[in-house]
C-alpha cells in the first residue's frame, strides 16, 4: 500500500481556469530530462473522492471534479500554494475502498 497526495478542485477550475496544463508540462519536462519516474498524474471525475474514508472532507468539492494525484507529499503541497482554491489531502491506495488510486467515475 502506498500514500497517494492530492490537490482536488471542480474540473472546470482546475483544467480551465488555471494554468494547470503548463505546470504538468514542465514537470514532464524535468522528470524526462533527469531520468525520474512519473509520480503524478491528473485525474477527471476521480473515483477515490467517493471513498466513504474520505466523503466528509471531499464533499466541498464541487462536480464533476478533478485532481492531481502525486506519491510526492512536496509537489502537492506546491501545487496547494499554486492553485490556492482546491483541497488538499491523502489516502492510502490499493485498499478495500480506494483498490485503483487513478480510477476516474464512469
Amino acid at each position: 500500500m502506498a500514500t497517494y497526495y492530492y490537490v482536488a478542485a471542480s474540473e472546470n477550475f482546475l483544467t480551465e481556469e488555471e494554468p494547470l496544463a503548463e505546470v504538468l508540462t514542465e514537470r514532464r519536462r524535468n522528470y524526462a530530462e533527469n531520468s525520474k519516474e512519473i509520480d503524478f498524474w491528473l485525474v477527471r471525475r476521480p473515483s477515490f473522492l467517493n471513498a466513504a474514508e474520505l466523503t466528509k472532507t471531499t464533499a466541498a468539492v464541487p462536480r464533476p471534479a478533478a485532481a492531481v494525484i502525486s506519491t510526492d507529499r512536496s509537489f502537492i503541497d506546491f501545487m496547494k500554494l499554486r492553485l490556492e482554491f482546491v483541497l488538499k489531502g491523502e489516502f492510502e491506495a490499493p485498499s478495500k475502498a480506494i483498490p485503483d488510486p487513478l480510477a476516474s467515475e464512469g
